[in-house]
């Protein structure tokens, strides 16, 4: 396989910028805000900053089973982070994420507040706080964790390497697209031998590993990232599918991916999360009728 392209000696940003791609206005190769502006806060102890892209779905479904598990604690506001805007380069959002990534947490009830970033720390961090999802014996607490940070450090090559070549670029490249691919097959692999003999990733119990990597590898199989079900042929993945079946249909992920969530239907959109009713009074259909 040949390229014209030829690599110059020294990499410059002007490179990417001429190269264009969905989020080629948003990335930059410096970190820092880019203006001045305040993050909002409500009145809840917990502040989520969030987008409901699979990273930003964890956060929103472990606010969303702990407060079903009955730990009423747990009740948070959500405020809409617009990636696409740069909203995640403002002054406040650095201060509480340096890495100006979504989700990034406050907690307010400590002194002083506690920021917390990076999806993963996130779950840990609420796991911890409430007792919850997070198993106490140390053989299946190491398992869930390895799950997790298994799931941190494949992501990536599904979404900035198979996602982005397979939806996002701006023109589809084989080489790419066939190394991403294998990796998200492997990676699937993987998962369907494990799931094969456990009902969920840390055994029978359902915990932070399931939450972190349902977003990603379950919606993936449901068919609802980058229209590639048939192209990596997810139905043979059977023990996949039935646990992300099996996740899917619980309220509190529903409700979780509804949140801080901007496109598809208007009915399953809460830009803003305040209160429970909220899922019932204030998603898009009803304040575009001017119910909210």
């Amino acid at each position: 396989m040949t390229s014209a392209y030829v690599p110059p000696e020294v990499w410059t940003w002007e490179q990417e910028k001429d190269s264009g791609g969905r989020f080629a206005s948003i990335n930059r190769p410096v970190a820092g805000p880019t203006h001045v502006k305040a993050l909002p806060v409500g009145t809840h102890r917990f502040q989520l900053y969030s987008l409901a892209t699979p990273n930003g779905n964890k956060a929103a479904i472990m606010f969303e089973e702990l407060l079903s598990a009955g730990h009423s604690a747990a009740e948070y506001d959500a405020w809409l982070i617009q990636i696409g805007d740069g909203d995640q380069f403002s002054s406040g959002f650095v201060e509480v994420n340096p890495n100006s990534k979504i989700p990034a947490l406050m907690d307010h009830g400590t002194e002083p507040p506690t920021r917390v970033f990076e999806s993963g720390a996130i779950l840990v961090y609420l796991a911890e706080q409430f007792g919850a999802f997070l198993p106490q014996d140390a053989p299946a607490r190491t398992e869930c964790l390895s799950w997790l940070f298994w799931q941190m450090g494949s992501a990536p090559f599904l979404g900035g390497g198979f996602g982005h070549f397979y939806s996002y670029a701006p023109e589809k490249l084989e080489y790419p697209i066939n190394r991403y691919a294998m990796e998200a097959k492997r990676q699937l692999d993987v998962l369907d031998r494990h799931l094969a003999g456990s009902a969920y990733l840390a055994g029978d119990a359902y915990t932070i590993a399931d939450i972190a990597t349902w977003p990603w590898y379950g919606q993936l199989v449901l068919g609802r990232l980058y229209d590639a079900a048939t192209f990596l042929d997810v139905e043979s993945y059977e023990n996949v599918l039935r646990w992300a079946q099996e996740i899917d249909a619980r309220p509190a992920v529903r409700r979780g991916c509804m949140v801080n969530r901007t496109s598809g239907d208007p009915a399953e959109q809460l830009h803003e999360r305040h209160d429970a009713s909220d899922f019932e009074l204030r998603t898009e259909d009803k304040r575009d009728g001017g119910k909210a």
